[in-house]
């Protein structure tokens, strides 16, 4: 009879050859290409004997036959296909081309097991009987007509190599599991055959075994290189996160990395990749490296008398305390070259082992290449190079449905360009890559002390405050990351027995940050550095008319080698971003910087969503007392910067000014002589003063509030309208005789707006009443030269940060944050951290 053999394997060389030996006339052979420069076993027979092999890739694209491949086989005239082992998709043109139709094996005896090895699936069910059936192929493949089954016994002490040498050699074993089923079966069987003995199928004529799996939500469609996996439901795809396989119900999991039969780990994203990497030349102090990393191996290997570079690691004899003994090795070598357990068990030969490490001393360790669609602007003599789409999971991408808006140049009023406009959907995400990151990432495994990050020199043009202190709050909390502990607590005792007691300092989880726009680097690095310092995982929401510099910050980020998902950056409206974020389950802490009435209704979702942990720093009207004795050349220049500082765009500016009244006219006369001087114009003019607002929306609220202010009565000094340029530029402003009942004494302009009120000569407990009548409680200034003076106004001030002939000094070592409706919890300092942690109480009685 006229044989078409189509399979691969050893199995499959065994039947060729039987079917030789019975008489048959081999007319064509079909197996899977050369793997490496290899030819499959069946392959490698067929040749011998001069018989035609045809090595096609696939037979079918997009579920369709490939003409020129159907015509290839019919070429032969083939009275019967044999498949012994066939790890492809064949298609029914050629199932049933032949006129006595085509016959498989397969290792169960079906309907038992159908479409799963009888091997692993007999003894996982206990089953007495073991076998194998051929039968004929249908477009079930496992289906069709029963022709012969064999069993044997299943003994008690029987494995699947017993049964497998015993009864089924040469017959051979397809695979471990039926593929067809659904994705939480498939993820099933997979994390319960982890490591020990593996879920493992045979791809490409060569066993392929599955770690680390995990099901996925079925979000926007996998994209990556297609794996055929045999029997499954449709092929998995290899992309940048793992290996994804589809269940038959539709839904998916995600394997993490392989293992080859000669016991080669691979990440599963590298599979397309992992044999085409070349060696790199190693430099001398390379090679010196090499050579002291190969004394380890063989301190470790003892038995091995000399390590080659095809030694491998663990057929050596190396067990998971050797891994863990040769990352520490690495490290008192190569400080830099910071390596993973998995790291080893991926490059187990020495050869790969020393190429991984030299790769990653070098910098060139294959890390995912960061792909950003910059957004590039000239300006200052630079080309500024910004992100501006979302940064989800250590990738900038776009937003669910690809919404975006624009963002604004103060300066004159034109886009800078499309930003993308996070959706609910994308917050999911966002929370979902940071809890993973949290419990299953190496960024919840790190050690602290690794955590302490150096951030190094940021080149700027950006003020000192800005930037300055943002690198300042990041060294700060990088030096705190070791130094998070908790105490031991004396409690009564347990007669006869003793007890100890002792808390620990733990990371809160997932945490939501939401900042303004006011500083949008500064607020960023104050709840960042804290909230990264502590151990958590967060996903922040920049202002929405401020979203470049957070998402540099990502990228610099990510480039500086933060694991993946630790920060997420979503730039989009506080309606939908923020509120979904305050609403999220996963998420158990929420720092939000912002007016008050946000607050509340923050809070109020926080607690009605699971209790979150709240940090809140909210509006003010910060006052500021400056009394006869002071000194007026300072108190004018601080007064100043109280208030037109950053245009008045600033939390703790000072609301309000409250004047001895004998000075009252000498300080005004004073700070106008000032404001003449200040120079407006473009911010990235060295020699600016005062720059444009943030927003029009903020300018137009900023005019609106000077026009009430007149109109209640207040004097009108200077200023009060929109400066005439392209912009958003709005005029230093000073309003005199304010009443403490008029609206501009009450609200915070969040503006250059300075509030002057006169108080009584030598009244000093009358202007603290009319200081501390105000909802607010942020901060607060007292300018006299009397010592006894400034002790007890600071003490009688409500606010929670008190300024004493000084303003705007704040210090990444010293807590921040208000009283009352300014809020609660603390920016910067130790205190900071405790709005990250949770405590744990252990009780141990002995």
């Amino acid at each position: 009879m006229k044989i078409a053999v189509i399979g691969q394997s050893l199995f499959g060389q065994e039947v060729y050859k039987q079917l030789r030996t019975d008489g048959h006339t081999i007319v064509g052979v079909f197996t899977i290409p050369d793997k490496d420069g290899k030819a499959d076993p069946l392959a490698t027979e067929a040749e011998k004997d001069g018989v035609a092999v045809f090595k096609f890739p696939r037979w079918r694209v997009k579920g369709q036959a490939i003409p020129e491949v159907v015509a290839q086989y019919e070429a032969t005239g083939a009275e019967l296909n044999v498949l012994p082992f066939c790890s492809q998709f064949i298609p029914m043109e050629v199932i049933d081309r032949p006129k006595h139709g085509s016959i498989i094996y397969h290792p169960s005896l079906l309907p038992l097991h159908r479409g799963a090895s009888a091997i692993n699936w007999t003894l996982i069910h206990g089953d007495k009987k073991g076998g194998f059936t051929v039968f004929w192929a249908d477009d079930g493949l496992d289906t069709g007509p029963i022709l012969l089954q064999r069993e044997c016994d299943v003994e008690c002490d029987d494995t699947v190599n017993t049964i497998y040498k015993r009864f089924l050699f040469p017959e051979g074993v397809k695979g471990t599991i039926d593929w067809n089923q659904s994705a939480e079966v498939l993820h099933n069987w997979i994390r319960g055959n982890d490591k020990v003995p593996g879920a493992w199928t045979e791809v490409d004529g060569q066993k392929l075994t599955f770690y680390g799996s995990t099901l996925v939500d079925n979000g926007p469609a996998a994209t990556g290189q297609p794996l055929e996996i045999p029997g499954a439901s449709r092929p998995g795809i290899v992309t940048k996160a793992g290996l994804v396989l589809f269940g038959n119900d539709g839904k998916t999991l995600l394997v993490k990395n392989l293992q080859f039969e000669d016991g080669k780990m691979i990440a599963a994203a590298q599979y397309f990749r992992s044999g085409s990497s070349a060696a790199v030349e190693l430099t001398e102090e390379e090679r010196t490296f090499a050579e002291q990393m190969r004394e380890v191996w063989q301190s470790i290997l003892s038995n091995v008398s000399h390590i080659e570079d095809s030694t491998d690691f663990f057929k050596s004899g190396a067990a998971s305390m050797d891994v863990v003994r040769l990352v520490e090795e690495v490290k008192l070598r190569a400080a830099s070259c910071q390596l993973q357990n998995e790291d080893v068990y991926m490059n187990c030969t020495f050869q790969d082992f020393i190429q991984m490490c030299v790769r990653k001393l070098r910098g060139e360790d294959d890390e995912e290449e960061l792909l950003v669609d910059y957004v590039e602007k000239n300006t200052n003599n630079m080309t500024i190079k910004m992100p501006h789409q979302l940064f989800i999971n250590g990738e900038f991408v776009d937003a669910e449905g690809g919404k975006t808006y624009k963002t604004i140049n103060p300066t004159d009023g034109t886009a800078i360009c499309d930003v993308s406009l996070a959706q609910i959907s994308d917050v999911d995400k966002a929370v979902a890559a940071a809890k993973e990151a949290f419990e299953e990432g190496e960024w919840g495994r790190m050690n602290p002390r690794d955590r302490a990050i150096d951030s190094g020199a940021v080149y700027t043009l950006a003020l000192k405050t800005h930037v300055g202190m943002s690198i300042q709050t990041f060294r700060y909390f990088a030096g705190w990351c070791d130094k998070i502990q908790g105490s031991t607590i004396p409690i009564n005792q347990a007669r006869p027995n003793r007890n100890l007691t002792f808390t620990k300092k733990e990371p809160i989880g997932v945490c939501a940050i939401v900042i303004p726009w006011n500083y949008p680097l500064m607020m960023l690095a104050w709840k960042t550095a804290a909230c990264l310092a502590a151990g958590n995982t967060m996903v922040l929401k920049p202002a929405q008319v401020t979203p470049l510099t957070a998402l540099k910050f990502a990228e610099l980020a990510a480039r500086a080698g933060l694991p993946k998902g630790v920060i997420n950056i979503l730039p989009g409206s506080g309606a939908l971003v923020g509120q979904r974020m305050s609403d999220h389950p996963d998420v158990r802490k929420l720092g939000f910087t912002g007016s008050t009435e946000i607050g509340k209704h923050i809070m109020k979702s926080c607690a009605v969503s699971n209790v979150k942990k709240v940090s809140l720093e909210l509006g003010g009207k910060s006052p500021l007392i400056i009394f006869a004795d002071c000194d007026m050349d300072k108190a004018v220049r601080m007064g100043m910067s109280s208030v037109f500082f950053n245009k008045g765009e600033n939390c703790i500016a000072a609301g309000r000014l409250f004047v001895e009244e004998t000075i009252h006219d000498q300080f005004l006369k004073k700070v106008l002589d000032e404001i003449k001087k200040m120079k407006i114009g473009d911010p990235l003019d060295r020699s600016t003063d005062h720059g444009p607002q943030n927003h029009k929306a903020h300018l137009d609220k900023l005019v609106e509030y000077c026009q009430t202010g007149i109109k209640d009565g207040a004097t009108l000094v200077c200023g009060g309208k929109q400066v005439q340029r392209p912009g958003f530029f709005f005029e230093p402003t000073v309003f005199t005789d304010v009443q403490d009942h008029m609206y501009i004494a009450i609200e915070e302009s969040f503006g250059p707006v300075m509030i002057l009120s006169k108080f009584k000569s030598g009244d000093v407990d009358d202007v603290l009443r009319r200081a501390n009548a105000t909802e607010y409680g942020l901060a607060s200034g007292v300018f006299t030269r009397d010592i006894s003076k400034a002790l007890y106004v600071s003490e009688k001030l409500n606010a929670g940060t008190v300024f004493v002939n000084t303003y705007n000094k704040t210090d990444v070592a010293s807590p921040f944050g208000g009283f009352k409706q300014s809020g609660f919890g603390k920016d910067l300092g130790q205190d900071a951290l405790n709005e990250y942690l949770k405590t744990k109480a252990v009780t141990i009685e002995y």
